[in-house]
């Protein structure tokens, strides 16, 4: 018998495979250097536009500013409202949103007639845009005289209500809400009918009511996808615009000035362009923030 000798193939290997593979970094490298100088590039003229004291009405005036927008700004109380605003704004639009999206999640994911029509109306507005959504709830639902909320509260003899004067802060709560909770059922809707059966059907066999295996089993299920719809609505409502400027601009006074519409003011009202871009700047350092403490939440409930 021949003795058979193996002999290695000097192409093959890990050693070989490498030498035949394509150089990914020619084809990734322009899609990486254009997403940097997508982002970096206004990044650095914001913060040279903030350390510059920059008035388009007043070329005259302009040069170095150092921190004066800086401290100008954090001592406007403007801003204070304005971060306030947001934060409240931002909060009420997650626990609407959130705690709705569960409800018509768990009654979604039930057997009815009608359920595939009903589900198309329920996630119809989140595919409106914003600048149209604003103007059916100004003009065809909160109208002091010819809105359908008018005609109801007429109807039960409580007169009507100017929303958008006497309430302007939950007018705009109630508008963005009504936009994003279509995101957190389709999340939601997603993640209970991910939930296995057989949990909720040994629950209910050891005598568990429905409230108790909703508690119990259904809502630890849907803590993943809680954490994710709130880290994505969040950082989209840090920058609500178009339904304030639709709606109050801004107004009265600044009971919905967010941070978003308080650089607009700043920006092409004022026309100043240094207070804007510190204004940025901070509302940039506040993303941040919340982004973390967001992404810190999901990244706990994923080792869950």
């Amino acid at each position: 018998m021949s003795s058979l000798t193996f002999q290695p193939n000097p192409q093959a290997g890990p050693k070989g495979r490498s030498r035949r593979l394509p150089n990914t970094s020619l084809l990734t490298g322009p899609s990486i250097i254009a997403l940097l100088l997508w982002m970096i590039v206004p990044l650095v003229m914001t913060v040279w536009f903030s350390f510059q004291r920059y008035n388009l009405i007043n070329p005259a005036l302009r040069g170095f500013a150092g921190f004066s927008n800086y401290t100008r700004l954090l001592s406007d109380g403007s801003l204070w409202s304005s971060i306030g605003v947001t934060l409240i704004l931002v909060g009420s639009v997650l626990v609407i949103t959130i705690g709705f999206g569960i409800l018509l999640a768990v009654l979604f994911n039930e057997e009815f007639w009608g359920r595939g029509v009903a589900r198309i109306l329920a996630i119809s507005p989140f595919f409106v845009m914003p600048t149209v959504s604003a103007l059916i709830w100004k003009n065809l639902l909160m109208h002091p005289v010819n809105g359908l909320f008018a005609f109801f509260t007429r109807s039960l003899g409580l007169g009507a209500i100017d929303w958008f004067a006497q309430y302007p802060l939950l007018s705009v709560i109630l508008i963005v809400s009504w936009e994003w909770l279509p995101f957190a059922l389709l999340i939601l809707l997603t993640a209970i009918q991910s939930l296995d059966q057989e949990q909720v059907e040994a629950a209910r066999m050891d005598g568990a009511k429905a409230i108790a295996t909703f508690r119990f089993v259904t809502l630890p299920h849907l803590s993943r996808a809680i954490a994710v719809v709130a880290m994505i609505e969040t950082i989209f409502l840090l920058t609500i615009f178009a339904e304030i400027f639709v709606t109050t601009a801004g107004g009265p006074g600044l009971a919905t000035t967010n941070l978003a519409y308080l650089i607009y003011i700043r920006a092409l009202l004022d026309f100043d362009v240094g207070g804007a871009s510190a204004g940025g700047l901070i509302a940039v350092v506040l993303a941040n923030i919340v982004a973390i403490f967001l992404m810190r939440l999901v990244a706990k409930n994923l080792e869950t």
